[in-house]
């Protein structure tokens, strides 16, 4: 068996055994989000990815569109892509935004 098959012999993506973590922070504006792009770069190039957003405060459009992208990149790599315990503050400037429809199968309460 080569690096990459089962025991079936089908090629697998081993980067999918490694969930990736990234928690966002309290405040998420223009400040910290190119941060915050970089971890989830990080994170989507080893697999799956959680985003922890209990702790989310503040959200600017571009962070909530930025997690939206990711999200997009991580279905075009078949990984999976999920928003762990989004807090009020979050869901509640993505229904203000309309952006619900865009979220609703990446959150996970």
């Amino acid at each position: 068996m080569r690096l990459g098959e089962d025991s079936g012999g089908t090629l697998t993506n081993m980067a999918t055994q490694n969930l990736q973590t990234v928690a966002l922070p309290e405040i998420i504006d223009l400040d910290s989000i190119d941060g915050i792009r970089d971890q989830l770069i990080d994170a989507l190039e080893e697999g799956p990815v959680t985003v922890q957003a209990s702790a989310v405060e503040r959200v600017s459009t571009n962070a909530l569109l930025l997690l939206i992208s990711a999200a997009e990149t991580a279905r075009r790599h078949h990984f999976e892509f999920f928003i762990d315990a989004p807090s009020a503050a979050m869901g509640a400037a993505i229904e203000r935004l309309g952006l619900s429809a865009r979220f609703s199968g990446m959150m996970k309460q």
